[in-house]
């Protein structure tokens, strides 16, 4: 083809047009695609320049009741009044703030054009900002930034104003800007505002409160309740007009509000539960997102604090200075009340900054029930059974009762509601106390955090120490494994025993483990607090069982060594109550008994709760035979028996040791034996016959007791029969000889027990001979320290040998 005939030729014109136009759209496309980019980059950007969270300010740790009820709340680290973030908005406060801040802020998308314009126009005549035209959500931006106020800030926060309101709702935007906002001095957001002016919660102020409080963000550093009343009398009158003729209130409600007074200075905000307050803010660690909602029950709480007052009014007269009482729900482990302390910060002397109800404490004898408990579940123990109370020395260690009396034996139920201590050393020592120590750590006492050998027999006499959340936890779980004894076909299982709650509905998230324990039963469950059901209460409360208004309730004292903790713990099926009486800093005071001091507590704090049914008793029972006066399982020789409930275990409780068949002359005066008798001349007849110093001990108490006859004197005595024992010191016993108050040496009073009343007994020691006793055998001597051996040889020629110890005074 002929390219120059067509025109296009190098350097034609058309050529050059269309390179022009290919460089021009080459351009525009690179242009736009910069636009793009940079657009994109500026909504990015946009899309992110929303700091999260929007506000980093500490707040308040906050509790409520289990209804919403303000117990308490704490200064933030910065030194503000500021609750956490409440989604909830009082609808007078919406009211009373889009009226007096941003009348449309249901309209503007976070920038209001018509306000900027305004301000711009007020501000250029009056030569001075007296407007600023931001909106509410301005506001938000503004409070969380917290920078210096200028063209370039208020433009940023335009900008992130439209960003939030992109996201978030107007009602999330109006509880950022009650949460946050300034309300004078240090108090910031509604919350805190409404109970530290007014007393009470946001959602229970009047509207002419509201008004007031709605006008103070404006200018919360001029307008100071307290201060420059006429300010803000002022401006919470012009809201309540503008409310009024917005047709929000009516003209009665205009007039009333006007008529109400302005706050004065700050209230104090309730300290309802002021020791949960702070075990709240210890446990949980950093601030908290919300107010906590606890398990608390508001009037219950008021009553047990009203009541730990009033005695505290009463006890500190004798030197006892502290207590505490919590209340548990059985079924949940919802803790219902709690008073930590007593609460008086202005005296520092009390120590009611020291939260009891979390501290370890010797617990005297409230852990004898359980090991009561976990007896009769092995079937070592029957509820009658007769238990030793005779004096004891184990290794060393002397148990004594707290009356210093024995006697002799006594039942194991009664034992457990007298609190007699050296039977329930002697049943620990027959459980074995490193398995009480394991059973222990399984159902929830969490401070034995020594080896098992360093507490010993000790232990069942308050030589650990416990908190009387983890004494209060137990004692719910023993009652809930009872209550769901049905549910669970007669098994008991390791989630019945958790540790008590105060947040509500933690414990319906629990993740607890369940599996069935073998360590105790519904059964011995029952029977344990039917024994403490039967301790005798303090009091007029002696004579409950008259009364049908009267509540049952199972219930246990401790006092610990050197009347230093006092004790009490209620159990019902519905509810725990554990009590404790004493002074935070360890100082002991006569007095300072559980039934003296922590037991009235405890019942007039019963008297405030609802009464239940009591508990029902366990279908796993089963009947055996037992023998009427030892309580053991019968023997062949017992000749008067009952049939008794028992757990399943009870059917392999040892037999009974006491009932033998001996033979008498037939008058029925002496034994006989065939030495002396023709077999066909004797009689024969079940006997209870005690060893002897049981015998001593218990006859002094049972009178309708009758020894065991002696030999005839013509009959050779049998070489297991053993008419006289020593009663202290005891096999290989090592004892102190004391010194009295003069310095000189004192007497130890060494006892001795003859089955024969009339018998007479020779003393020897170190075969010197010392002297004579009848009928009551007892010798106070005074050998050297060293080992030694007594022998005793009574007036029919029997003998008793013993080797004992004195331990010199530098030995103790």
């Amino acid at each position: 083809m002929n390219i120059k005939k067509r025109g296009l030729w190098i350097g034609s014109p058309l050529l050059w047009r269309g390179r022009e136009r290919l460089r021009r759209i080459t351009q525009y496309k690179r242009r736009t695609k910069i636009l793009l980019s940079i657009l994109l980059i500026l909504l990015v950007c946009f899309w992110f320049c929303l700091p999260q969270p929007l506000f980093h300010a500490p707040t308040s740790f906050v509790i409520e009741d289990n209804k919403g009820e303000l117990l308490g709340a704490t200064i933030a680290s910065d030194g503000q009044w500021r609750f956490p973030l409440n989604d909830s908005i009082p609808e007078k406060f919406k009211a009373c703030i889009i009226t007096f801040e941003d009348k449309r802020f249901y309209s503007h998308p976070g920038v209001d054009i018509l306000a900027l314009a305004r301000a711009v126009r007020q501000n250029v005549r009056a030569s001075k900002t007296i407007s600023g035209g931001s909106t509410l959500t301005m506001q938000v931006i503004r409070l969380s930034r917290n920078k210096k106020r200028d063209f370039i800030q208020k433009f940023i926060e335009s900008i992130l104003a439209v960003r939030l309101e992109l996201a978030c709702s107007k009602n999330e935007i109006l509880a950022l800007y009650a949460s946050n906002a300034p309300f004078g001095g240090n108090i910031v957001g509604l919350d805190a505002a409404a109970w530290r002016y007014y007393g009470r919660s946001a959602d229970k102020l009047s509207w002419g409160e509201m008004a007031a409080l709605a006008v103070l963000p404006n200018a919360p550093a001029l307008v100071y309740p307290g201060k420059n009343k006429t300010a803000l009398l002022r401006k919470r009158n012009a809201l309540l007009e503008k409310l009024l003729a917005q047709q929000r209130i009516d003209s009665n409600t205009y007039q009333l509000s006007l008529l109400e007074s302005l706050p004065d200075e700050p209230k104090p905000l309730p300290h309802l539960a002021p020791h949960l307050l702070q075990r709240f803010k210890q446990e949980a660690g950093k601030n908290v997102a919300a107010v906590t909602r606890t398990t608390i029950n508001g009037n219950m709480q008021r009553n047990v604090t009203r009541i730990i007052e009033q005695y505290h009014s009463i006890y500190k007269g004798n030197g006892i200075n502290n207590a505490c009482a919590l209340v548990l729900d059985v079924e949940t482990g919802n803790t219902l009340a709690y008073v930590g302390n007593v609460y008086h910060p202005e005296n520092t002397d009390l120590q009611s900054h020291v939260d009891v109800i979390k501290s370890a404490r010797s617990p005297g004898s409230t852990l004898k029930p359980l090991l009561y408990a976990c007896m009769l579940n092995d079937g070592l123990l029957l509820p009658e059974m007769l238990v030793p109370d005779i004096p004891t020395q184990i290794g060393g260690y002397t148990p004594q009762n707290f009356d210093r009396e024995y006697d002799g034996a006594v039942p194991a139920a009664q034992a457990l509601s007298r609190s007699l201590n050296v039977p329930a050393v002697r049943m620990l020592r027959d459980y074995k106390y490193p398995r009480f120590y394991n059973v222990l750590k399984k159902v929830g006492i969490s401070t034995l955090n020594r080896p098992a050998d360093n507490y010993g027999l000790s232990l069942i006499l308050g030589g650990g120490e416990v908190t009387p959340w983890d004494m209060a936890g137990l004692y719910a779980g023993m009652a809930r494994a009872l209550n769901h004894e049905k549910k669970n076909k007669g098994k008991i299982f390791s989630s019945d025993f958790h540790p008590p709650v105060y947040v509500k509905d933690v414990s319906k998230k629990q993740n607890l483990p369940k599996s069935v324990i073998n360590y105790l039963d519904p059964v011995s469950i029952w029977y344990m607090f039917q024994s403490m059901e039967e301790v005798m209460r303090p009091g007029e409360e002696g004579l409950w069982k008259q009364f049908s208004s009267s509540q049952r309730i199972a219930w246990k004292t401790g006092t610990s060594f050197g009347f230093r903790d006092a004790w009490a713990i209620g159990v019902t099926p519905k509810l725990v109550i554990a009590v404790w009486v004493g002074n935070a800093t360890g100082e002991g005071r006569p007095g300072l008994t559980g039934v003296q001091t922590a037991a009235p507590i405890m019942f007039d704090i019963l008297k405030t709760l609802p009464a239940s049914q009591w508990f029902a008793e366990p279908s796993g029972v089963v009947k055996t035979a037992v023998c009427h006066q030892s309580g053991f399982r019968a023997n062949m020789d017992c000749t008067d028996i009952d049939s008794v409930r028992v757990s399943p275990a009870g059917e392999k409780a040892p037999l009974c040791p006491y009932h033998t068949i001996i033979h008498l002359d037939p008058d029925t005066q002496y034994r006989v034996n065939g030495d002396c008798m023709l077999p066909s001349a004797m009689l024969q007849k079940s006997w209870f016959i005690l060893p002897p110093v049981m015998e001593w001990y218990y006859k002094q108490k049972h009178f309708d007791y009758k020894p065991v006859p002696v030999y005839r004197s013509d009959c050779s005595v049998e070489g297991n029969y053993r008419s006289m024992e020593l009663v202290y010191p005891g096999p290989g016993a090592k004892i102190y000889v004391p010194i009295e108050i003069s310095g000189e040496r004192g007497k130890a009073v060494f006892t001795a027990a003859h089955q024969k009343t009339e018998s007479k007994i020779f003393w020897h020691l170190d075969n010197d001979y010392l002297g004579t006793t009848s009928h009551f055998h007892q010798m106070a001597l005074s050998p050297a320290a060293g080992k030694h051996t007594i022998t005793l040889v009574d007036d029919a020629g029997e003998r008793l040998v013993r080797q004992f110890e004195v331990l010199d005074k530098t030995d103790e």
